[in-house]
């Protein structure tokens, strides 16, 4: 919710009678706004109702409460406990001890204590007072008025005195002047150091950021073990909040939240706004640059040392896996891709985007590419990619420019935070003996012209367009055994010529380079026969 959600919320609670509730989400507006008059005056407002009771022990009797109201909400609590203790933030007027009221003592008690001491004060009013009196009789009455006003008023200094002890004695100790207080020594005030409120991680865990599974729980017990001992420790680790981590890179965006980085471009990649107040956050994908909250950082660095160690293992270890290519390697199901042939993709999809973000952090720059599979979901073979270049939209989709490396297996499949990912094994070429080697030599330069030919006898637009996408065809290799994968203009001929998808997977599972000579030889015959 907004500013003006929490601040209706409010108003509704605080006429219903509902003090508490109404507390806090005027105090939700003061941290959204802190500049905004009306909320601050009315949190003010709830406040000095809550610690400027009527009756002394009922502030003493609310603030737990209030304590325990906003448990959930560190900041806020911090804020209240800060304004009880100092008495003056947020401009609250801190009461002084002599202006108190005292239980069991009437306004009509405390008058008459007044005029007492007024009348010890200043004993030449009170005779003029009783010069005013036209008999014996009225004196008489002004007598008795006079001494059950100084009874009641025993009564009531008798009760101060038990409320405090410390107090003075003498009901004429009020009427001297007070001694003026000594100077305070600047130099040593400097040197008084404030005690800190206490600590804990989780004032400063992401609330996007969820914890890895695995060990991690249990590591963690064991830090704190040390620390607190084991009874305290699985104590705090039971009721803690669980499902998230610290802060790691943390950035704030303009509506005034804190994310860890690579969660909120996680949150980006399904919708431009902030996740938790919905402010519209295009200008962050248009520019992909996100400010740095360098206090934080310093925070968990300077009281967190324990936690941010063990959150920097944890994200190492998410890279190292990350860049694994043997294992969990990420997968992108959508067509061919052939070694050393271009590969230009569009990429919209949030898993997607994911998966190449991720690919650039770790440094491989590289995934793997796979045909679709109705049955087992996408093919049995295909090709690693590796990313050059990458163009992004203010919309968050983007452009990648990446060719194919190598050919590999699927071993096993499975899935991580949306896309495919697989286990992998690289195939490469079954290199010939050295009596086949002229065989292969003479096949390999009889279907490169041929492949030659049919391509300059395509149309010139047409030529164009694939010149364009897959760039020109390579030229003759002198070794066609040199590159593990084979030649580099066989695997551009299969990604030009016009065979459906099924057709050309088989190509690329091939571990024999004559195999492959001779099926591309046969297509383009086929395609001859037809063109005459």
């Amino acid at each position: 919710m907004g500013f003006k959600a929490h601040f209706r919320k409010a108003q509704a609670l605080a006429t219903l009678g509902k003090t508490e509730e109404a507390l806090r989400e005027f105090l939700y507006c003061v941290s959204l706004d802190g500049k905004n008059k009306r909320a601050r005056s009315e949190a003010q407002r709830l406040l000095l109702s809550f610690f400027s009771p009527s009756v002394p022990g009922e502030s003493q009797e609310h603030f737990p409460d209030i304590l325990k109201l906003l448990a959930p909400h560190p900041r806020l609590k911090e804020n209240v406990e800060s304004m009880a203790t100092e008495g003056t933030s947020h401009n609250l007027p801190k009461l002084p001890q002599e202006s108190r009221e005292l239980p069991h003592c009437s306004s009509q008690d405390e008058t008459a204590a007044t005029g007492d001491r007024g009348g010890l004060a200043d004993p030449v009013k009170v005779e003029g007072e009783g010069q005013e009196g036209n008999g014996e009789g009225q004196a008489g009455a002004e007598e008795e008025k006079g001494h059950a006003a100084s009874a009641k008023a025993g009564k009531c200094q008798e009760k101060k005195r038990k409320h405090f002890p410390g107090g003075p004695q003498d009901p004429e100790v009020h009427t001297k002047a007070r001694k003026p207080d000594p100077p305070v020594d600047r130099g040593a005030g400097a040197a008084v150091s404030v005690p800190l409120l206490p600590f804990d991680a989780s004032d400063l865990e992401c609330s996007l950021c969820m914890r890895a599974a695995g060990g991690s729980e249990v590591d963690k017990l064991h830090v704190r073990a040390e620390k607190w001992g084991p009874a305290i420790a699985t104590l705090r680790l039971r009721w803690e909040p669980r499902s998230f981590r610290l802060f790691y890179e943390p950035v704030t965006i303009p509506c005034g939240h804190t994310f860890c980085l690579k969660c909120l471009e996680r949150c980006l990649d399904h919708d431009a706004k902030c996740p938790l107040c919905k402010d519209a956050l295009s200008q962050c994908l248009v520019s992909r640059k996100y400010s740095k909250n360098v206090i934080m950082e310093e925070l968990i660095a300077k009281f967190l040392p324990e936690e941010l160690k063990e959150r920097r293992r944890l994200y190492e270890e998410e890279m190292e896996e990350l860049s694994n290519l043997n294992k969990n390697v990420p997968i992108f199901v959508c067509t061919i891709a052939y070694p050393t042939v271009p590969c230009p993709l569009h990429i919209f999809e949030p898993c997607y985007r994911l998966m190449i973000r991720r690919c650039i952090e770790t440094g491989t720059r590289q995934f793997g590419m796979c045909l679709g599979d109705p049955v087992n979901g996408f093919a049995e073979y295909g090709c690693i990619l590796e990313i050059r270049n990458v163009q992004f939209f203010a919309d968050g989709r983007s452009v990648v420019d990446s060719v194919g490396r190598r050919r590999f297996k699927v071993l096993h499949q499975g899935h991580r935070d949306g896309y495919n990912i697989a286990d992998i094994e690289y195939i490469e070429d079954q290199k010939v003996q050295e009596e086949d080697r002229a065989e292969l030599m003479g096949l390999h330069n009889c279907v490169y012209e041929q492949a030659s030919l049919w391509f300059h006898s395509l149309k010139t637009s047409l030529k164009n367009r694939i010149v364009i996408h897959f760039g020109p065809m390579p030229e003759k290799d002198a070794d066609p055994q040199m590159n593990p994968d084979g030649p580099a203009w066989c695997w551009w001929t299969l990604a030009v010529l016009p065979l459906e998808s099924r057709a050309q997977l088989p190509f690329l599972a091939m571990r024999s380079l004559k195999d492959r000579l001779n099926g591309i030889w046969r297509i383009l015959a086929f395609i001859a026969r037809h063109q005459n």
